[in-house]
């Protein structure tokens, strides 16, 4: 059983940047891919990004290419992500969720999940 906490969320202004934090633990969480998703009012669950156990590899949404970044630190048990040049609609409650996959693209091949953290982006 793995459990996971995200923090870092808040409110931002157009432009702005916050780095998001998972903090995983449990039964071998080092060894899980990681990913974030987001989650808009009305709206579903969408993958922004994720990384492998070892960090070597990594994948990104269309939407949040070259603006998010996603990292880890095993040592800490900390996966993060920054966000940056935020906009509007990046306004959603951002999870972090753990898979034993290795390429893990969708919501259904994780197998926990944090309980998000909210970010906010307002003019």
């Amino acid at each position: 059983q793995l459990q996971l906490v995200e923090s870092g969320g808040g409110l931002v202004q157009p432009g702005g940047s916050l780095r998001l934090s998972c903090v995983h633990s449990g039964s071998s969480s080092e060894y899980y891919t990681i990913g974030w998703f987001r989650q808009a009012p009305g709206r579903e669950r969408e993958a922004v990004a994720y990384i492998s156990s070892s960090g070597d590899n990594t994948w990104y949404a269309d939407s949040v290419e070259g603006r998010f970044t996603i990292s880890r630190d095993n040592a800490k048990d900390t996966v993060y992500l920054r966000v940056s040049s935020l906009k509007p609609e990046d306004t959603a409650v951002y999870y972090c969720a753990a898979s034993i996959m290795r390429h893990p693209y969708s919501s259904r091949e994780y197998d926990f999940w944090g309980r998000g953290t909210q970010v906010t982006v307002f003019s």
